[in-house]
């Protein structure tokens, strides 16, 4: 499906009617459906088996939508002329008179939101008079989707539609900062969080575990439920082999993350490849250590919770 208007006209009809649809992001592919509709995001939840304490990530056009429904502060206005639209979700207080619907907050006063930054789903965006809950859109726990493929294999004929956009360009999803005291990263994503501390100037903390809940702190996530093992130089003989660089020894169970040890298309090229090596039906995946910085430190995250699995 190409980004047309009438393609986009399609995807209003449906999501009008409380169905999903399949939109691209340039972090990852979301399942999206009206926020403000309690039958609509009911249904993400059902599609994707995931557990309804798990409240989702909603998103916006502009700032016009988003002040009928949340609380905004100097914080966030600074970070979001840097970095929306963009790789990056707030955490902001809910409004009481907000529409957002109980399903997508679990019943909390929080809410987390983001401006995607791809063209189709800007576009889409603006056409509607509500924003969009939008998790990634694949089953709970599993690899996140970065083609329309990819939510096609997840999905099959359960999805009435998907927007195609292309991969997605960012690979890995957004970064979610909390913003309701003093800024805090609740989860790495496509903004290193040393680039956050640096423009705000504040020593902004990495919290692992919070009592305020959020997508991907789960110990289980981001997995193609594969035996994986991390920082491995040498891999058994049947094993797939992911490796940051390419090499010049040549092997069928090799698996390269980036041309070059650049750690921005590695992210970029991360879930592809996890999800390849699946259909190749690897029982087994080694990965190089990876070093622990900027989209490395995201890297390594989604491994250590993708190789968490019983």
């Amino acid at each position: 499906m190409k980004n047309n208007l009438s393609n986009i006209k399609k995807a209003i009809k449906y999501l009008d009617k409380n169905k999903c649809v399949g939109i691209p992001t340039e972090t990852v592919y979301g399942l999206a459906a009206n926020a403000y509709s309690s039958i609509a995001t009911a249904k993400i939840f059902k599609l994707k088996k995931r557990p309804k304490i798990n409240p989702l990530i909603v998103h916006y056009y502009n700032l016009k939508l988003l002040k009928r429904d949340c609380e905004i502060n100097d914080f966030f206005l600074k970070l979001y002329k840097k970095y929306s639209p963009g790789p990056i979700s707030y955490i902001l207080k809910l409004k009481k008179n907000s529409l957002i619907s109980k399903n997508v907050t679990n019943n909390k006063n929080t809410l987390a939101v983001r401006f995607p930054g791809h063209p189709l789903t800007r576009n889409l965006l603006k056409k509607l008079n509500y924003p969009l809950a939008a998790p990634s859109a694949n089953i709970s726990t599993k690899i996140s989707p970065v083609s329309k493929k990819d939510v096609k294999d997840e999905f099959g004929k359960k999805l009435s539609l998907i927007l195609d956009g292309g991969q997605s360009q960012i690979g890995v999803e957004s970064t979610i900062v909390n913003l309701i005291n003093k800024p805090q990263v609740l989860r790495l994503g496509g903004i290193p969080k040393e680039q956050i501390k640096k423009y705000l100037n504040l020593n902004v903390e990495y919290k692992k575990k919070s009592k305020l809940k959020v997508p991907g702190q789960e110990k289980t996530h981001y997995s193609p439920y594969i035996k994986l093992r991390l920082n491995i130089k040498h891999p058994e003989k049947h094993e797939a082999f992911m490796l940051l660089k390419k090499r010049k020894k040549l092997s069928s169970n090799y698996f390269y993350l980036s041309k070059n040890n650049n750690l921005r298309e590695a992210a970029k090229n991360l879930y592809k490849t996890l999800r390849l090596i699946k259909k190749k039906k690897f029982r087994s995946i080694a990965v190089e250590k990876i070093p622990n910085k900027g989209f490395g430190e995201v890297i390594n995250d989604r491994l250590k919770r993708a190789s968490y699995f019983k």
